[in-house]
């Protein structure tokens, strides 16, 4: 055995309640110091954050104000485009009318020619007609420029 032994085992427990003491000492020092630190750090994470959310809330602003000009800008376009599909449809109405005019004028050209000339036709046409009528009444004017009525036929 060693002649030490109890100085050597006496001397570590010294060490090791004095070590306590020490680390006891220091965190009785360092706790208040390391809280103020803590709370320094979360105020500052706090203003970060919140500075961020801030950031956040303009971008979401703006990207929403963008979009509504580019709605706008949409809208106006459609409508000029619809404006002059309009016009162009109007125009293309305006032109088929025109050909139906000449096409129509062309066909009463033609029908007056080849009556011109034609008058036992045209009265077989009207005599025709007459017979063929139903209950149809020729009224023929006066002197006075009034017709003469038939008021008894009128009723049979």
């Amino acid at each position: 055995m060693h002649p030490n032994r109890h100085a050597i085992a006496f001397g570590s427990l010294v060490f090791l309640v004095v070590s306590i003491v020490l680390i006891i000492a220091a965190l009785f020092w360092g706790w208040p110091k390391y809280k103020v630190y803590k709370k320094e750090m979360d105020g500052i994470a706090a203003l970060k954050e919140a500075e961020w959310s801030k950031q956040i809330l303009i971008e979401e602003a703006k990207a929403r104000e963008q979009a509504a000009l580019m709605q706008a800008k949409a809208r106006v376009t459609l409508a000029q485009a619809e404006g002059e599909a309009k016009i162009v449809q109007a125009k293309a109405e305006g032109l088929a009318d025109i050909e139906r005019a000449k096409a129509a004028a062309e066909a009463n050209r033609i029908i007056g020619e080849s009556l011109k000339g034609n008058e036992e036709y045209l009265r077989y046409v009207w005599i025709k007609g007459l017979q063929d009528g139903n209950g149809e009444r020729i009224y023929i004017p006066t002197e006075a420029g009034l017709p003469i009525l038939e008021a008894a036929k009128a009723g049979k």
